[in-house]
C-alpha cells in the first residue's frame, strides 16, 4: 500500500495535447489583448461649397456733386430804384409770381409818350391817305399834275412808316415798363435777396436780385475713368442711352452725409462724348427724384453706379481663390474625395465673391476652408460648414 502512493504521476498523451491547446489559446488571447493596434489613417478636413451661378451686379464708386435741375438768376433788366419785395426769403415760389417792383414812373411816362406819338402818327397817316384819295381822281381827269400825285403817294407812305415806327417804340416802352415788375420764370425755392429796398438796380447798379432753385428733381454729376468706359463698351453698355433689349439700365444710388443710402435711384441720362485730356476722365450725369428736398444743390456725395450685370455667372467666394505668380487656382474635390488643383480665369470681384470666366462648371465642389493643408491628389475628409474647425483649432492640432 505505501509503495503504491509513492509512485510519480505521469500524464497521458491526451492530457498533454489538451494542455498544449489550452496554453496556445491563452497565448493567442494575450496576443490579441496586448498587441499594438494600427492607427487609422487621418485625412485633412476641409469645408467645401458647391459651385453655383447667379446674376452678379458690378458697381463703380465715384464722388459726385448735386446740381439743381434748374437754377435761375433773377436780374433787373431795367434801371431804377427798388420799391417793393413781395416774397419771403427761402420759401417756395410759383411760376409768374411777382417778386420785386422797380420804380415804374419813368417807364410809364415813356410808354405814355410813345402812345401819344403813335396816335399823332396815325392821324397824319389818315390825312395823307385822304389827300391821296383826292389827288388820284383829279390826276386821272388831268386836273392834277404827276408831281402832285407823287407827292401825295410819298406823304402817305411816309405816314405809314411813321405809324409802324411809333408802334415799335410803344411796344418797347411797354416792355420796359413791364420789366419794372419782376416775376419768377419758374417754380422753386428762392434765396435771400441780394439788394435792399431803395437800392439802385439795373444796368447802372446791381442787377442780381435773387436766385431760384428748382430741385424737385436733381442732377448728379460725376467723372469716370476712360478704363471704366472701355470696360462698359466691351459689355455693350452705352452709358447715357437706354437699351430696351436689356432687363436693366445703368442707375446710381447716393450716400448721404450720415452714411445712409438715399432711398431713390437715378438713371444715367448723359455721358460726355470726349475725355478730358488733363484728368483722363469723362463726365457723366444722372437725374434723381428729390421730392422731399433732402439733396441740396452744391453738396458732394458718394455715387454708386451699376456698370454691368453678369447674368448666370459662375461665382466663388474670394477666400477660396489662391493667387500666385503662375496664376489663380482653386482646389476642386473630385467625386472620390480627392483634391485637384484647378487653374481658373477670373473676372470682376464684388461683395467678397469672384466671377470665374473659365475653369469651373456649376455643380463642382470647391474647397473654401482648409486648402492650406492640401496637396494635389490628396484624399480629404469633408465636414459641414457648421461643424468645421476654426483656424485656431487647426493650428493647435498641427502643433500637437
Amino acid at each position: 500500500m505505501g509503495k503504491k502512493d509513492k509512485r510519480k504521476f505521469k500524464p497521458t498523451k491526451r492530457q498533454l495535447i489538451a494542455g498544449i491547446v489550452v496554453l496556445a489559446a491563452v497565448a493567442t488571447a494575450l496576443y490579441f489583448i496586448f498587441r499594438q493596434r494600427p492607427q487609422p489613417e487621418v485625412y485633412p478636413t476641409v469645408v467645401v461649397e458647391t459651385v453655383a451661378t447667379e446674376n452678379v451686379e458690378i458697381y463703380g464708386e465715384y464722388v459726385g456733386r448735386i446740381r439743381a435741375q434748374q437754377f435761375v438768376e433773377i436780374r433787373a433788366r431795367v434801371e431804377g430804384y427798388l420799391e417793393k419785395m413781395l416774397f419771403e426769403e427761402g420759401t417756395y415760389i410759383n411760376k409768374d409770381q411777382v417778386l420785386f417792383v422797380i420804380d415804374p414812373k419813368l417807364y410809364k411816362a415813356r410808354a405814355d409818350g410813345a402812345r401819344a406819338q403813335l396816335q399823332k402818327d396815325k392821324a397824319l397817316e389818315l390825312k395823307a391817305k385822304r389827300d391821296l384819295e383826292r389827288i388820284r381822281p383829279l390826276f386821272e381827269q388831268n386836273a392834277a399834275s404827276q408831281l402832285d400825285l407823287d407827292n401825295a403817294i410819298a406823304s402817305y407812305e411816309s405816314a405809314v412808316s411813321a405809324v409802324i415806327m411809333s408802334e415799335a417804340d410803344l411796344a418797347q416802352a411797354e416792355l420796359a415798363l413791364g420789366y419794372t415788375t419782376v416775376r419768377s420764370p419758374i417754380a422753386g425755392y428762392i434765396s435771400e435777396r441780394n439788394v435792399d429796398i431803395g437800392t439802385l438796380v439795373g444796368p447802372g447798379g446791381k442787377s442780381l436780385l435773387a436766385t431760384i432753385v428748382k430741385s424737385d428733381t436733381v442732377r448728379v454729376d460725376f467723372s469716370m475713368t476712360a478704363l471704366d468706359y472701355l470696360k462698359s463698351k466691351e459689355r455693350n453698355v452705352n452709358l447715357g442711352h437706354q437699351d430696351p433689349t436689356r432687363g436693366w439700365n445703368p442707375y446710381i444710388t447716393v450716400t448721404l452725409a450720415d452714411d445712409s443710402v438715399y432711398p431713390y435711384q437715378g438713371l444715367v441720362d448723359f455721358a460726355d462724348p470726349q475725355v478730358d485730356p488733363q484728368t483722363g476722365t469723362f463726365s457723366v450725369r444722372a437725374e434723381m427724384p428729390n421730392p422731399d428736398h433732402v439733396l441740396l444743390p452744391g453738396q458732394f456725395t458718394k455715387v454708386r453706379l451699376l456698370l454691368d450685370v453678369h447674368e448666370g455667372a459662375v461665382v466663388v467666394p474670394s477666400k477660396a481663390v489662391i493667387i500666385e505668380k503662375g496664376g489663380a487656382y482653386i482646389f476642386v474635390i473630385r467625386p472620390d474625395d480627392v483634391a485637384e488643383r484647378r487653374f481658373i480665369e477670373l473676372g470682376p470681384e464684388t461683395d467678397n465673391k469672384m466671377i470665374v470666366e473659365r475653369g469651373l462648371i456649376p455643380g463642382e465642389r470647391i474647397v473654401v476652408e482648409g486648402y492650406h493643408k492640401l496637396m494635389p491628389g490628396m484624399k480629404v475628409e469633408i465636414v459641414e460648414p457648421a461643424t468645421a474647425p476654426s483656424a485656431a483649432d487647426t493650428d493647435n492640432d498641427t502643433e500637437e
